[in-house]
């Protein structure tokens, strides 16, 4: 893998010439028009244009290559896609401390709801003590994604067998404006909804959450599949007016 070496505000950034090489050529103009518009927090310059699957695919290439750490090290990143791969790298690795470490170096730069939601490490799954640790803290972060990929964990690892009223009682204490913060939070309730209905409902008829992601939340639960027609309409009878 070649590297070189450019001089940027007085820092040495490496830049992975193979990396960008392999992003351009695989560039899909009207994918990247699609993907502009579906994340429009963040500058259209940084996106290229380069398919999931094939940063996926790729994404495994270098996870084996032997330069991997310089790609991870050259934070923060010039593009989308890159900072797609480093999130599927990280998703990647079989050592929890490590997929931690890395997590924890990594997630102060991501800028975007794909990035974040598409990082699933299934390691994670294999020490959920410290995980529940990890997403106390990130969750009380001030930092937008932060936050979002806890509560992503704590839908993704601790609505089954592990799964508590603790845990959504933390996210219903989260107070913010951020649309990226609510939108998940309403994704958790409503898969909470179809997962554990008889513990979380009293949250939605309560009126625990803010109106917005309460609403959200019954309109996410009323398109899903996993939630029988009966408990759908009773969600409908709880909307509430702006």
């Amino acid at each position: 893998m070649s590297v070189c070496v450019r001089l940027w505000k007085g820092c040495d950034i490496v830049i992975i010439d193979d990396v960008r090489d392999f992003l351009y050529k695989n560039r899909d103009e009207k994918y990247r028009q699609m993907q502009v518009k579906t994340i429009p927090n963040i500058s259209s310059s940084k996106i290229i244009g380069v398919r999931t699957p094939v940063l996926r695919s790729y994404a495994k290439t270098l996870y084996s290559h032997n330069d991997v750490k310089v790609f991870m090290d050259s934070l923060p990143h010039e593009y989308f896609e890159e900072d797609q791969l480093h999130g599927f790298i990280i998703s990647l690795i079989k050592d929890y401390d490590n997929c931690i470490s890395e997590l924890e170096r990594f997630l102060p730069f991501v800028d975007n709801w794909a990035t974040c939601d598409q990082m699933n490490p299934r390691v994670l799954s294999k020490n959920k003590k410290d995980l529940l640790t990890r997403v106390n803290i990130w969750i009380k972060s001030q930092e937008t994604y932060k936050v979002r990929f806890a509560v992503k964990v704590l839908m993704d690892h601790f609505l089954d067998e592990d799964f508590s009223v603790k845990y959504p009682a933390l996210v219903v204490k989260i107070e913010s404006s951020e649309y990226y913060i609510n939108m998940m939070r309403a994704w958790y309730f409503a898969t909470a909804l179809a997962m554990q209905y008889d513990d979380v409902i009293p949250f939605i008829e309560e009126n625990r959450l803010d109106v917005w992601t309460h609403n959200k939340t019954i309109q996410k639960s009323v398109e899903s599949y996993r939630i029988t027609d009966d408990r759908k309409a009773y969600l409908r009878s709880l909307k509430r007016k702006n």
